[in-house]
């Protein structure tokens, strides 16, 4: 409920609305700046966004998501780490990580509501804030500019698979960390095992140490002279 109004209050009518407005249950910071970030919403509209968000909790390794499965929510990392995974010649190929501030969903499997070919699986203890597919749509009929945000999350998406799988192709191992270095935050750097790095830059594991060494060695080099 948005609390009423009193301009009987002796502060400045402006100053007072938004003391009022702060005191209103409001979605996540970080995924209200997301959201913010794509359109503008009043406050009314926030409260209705927020209530369409649901708090889940999960525990390191647990999945999120298993092959097979509908992906029927798409998840706001409130704190945590999570993978998305699939299965090629029986071996496990990471192909996505997300920490605080991003979202996670089987996206293909979302959009079609068909079942997923992906796991997605936390790497740590995870708190998201998810979205349903039947929420999603509501809020479309809802609100004009949700549309602009579906459709920032859905470019969004497309671009990040299309940037890894060129590099996965066409672009040397050194040159594929140090650009995972320079692009991801650093709790996906520091915490994510070495072998889902591996595995997401399409690098075998002992390459991907290799290269570790040489390029500690080159910063080690630098920081002596």
């Amino acid at each position: 409920m948005i609390p009423k109004m009193n301009f009987s209050n002796p502060e400045k009518p402006a100053i007072f609305i938004l003391k009022q407005l702060s005191l209103i249950p409001m979605i996540d910071n970080g995924l209200k700046e997301r959201i913010l970030s794509a359109a503008r919403f009043s406050a009314d509209e926030l409260e209705m966004i927020s209530q369409c968000f649901v708090t889940n909790r999960y525990d390191q390794k647990e999945h999120i998501l298993f092959e097979g499965n509908k992906s029927s929510c798409i998840h706001f990392i409130v704190s945590g780490l999570v993978r998305v995974y699939h299965f090629k010649d029986a071996k496990e190929v990471t192909t996505y990580l997300a920490c605080d501030g991003g979202f996670a969903a089987s996206y293909s499997s979302f959009i079609t509501q068909g079942l997923s070919s992906e796991y997605i699986q936390c790497l740590e203890n995870t708190h998201t804030l998810s979205i349903s597919y039947e929420k999603m749509e509501w809020l479309y009929q809802q609100l004009a500019q949700w549309q602009v945000v579906g459709r920032i999350l859905a470019e969004q998406n497309y671009l990040c698979m299309a940037d890894r799988i060129l590099n996965l192709h066409s672009t040397p191992g050194k040159e594929k960390y140090l650009n995972f270095l320079q692009t991801n935050p650093a709790k996906i750097v520091q915490r994510t095992p070495l072998i889902y790095v591996a595995s997401f830059l399409g690098i075998a594991p002992e390459s991907l140490s290799r290269i570790r060494r040489e390029t500690s060695k080159i910063s080690l080099a630098e920081k002596t002279y």
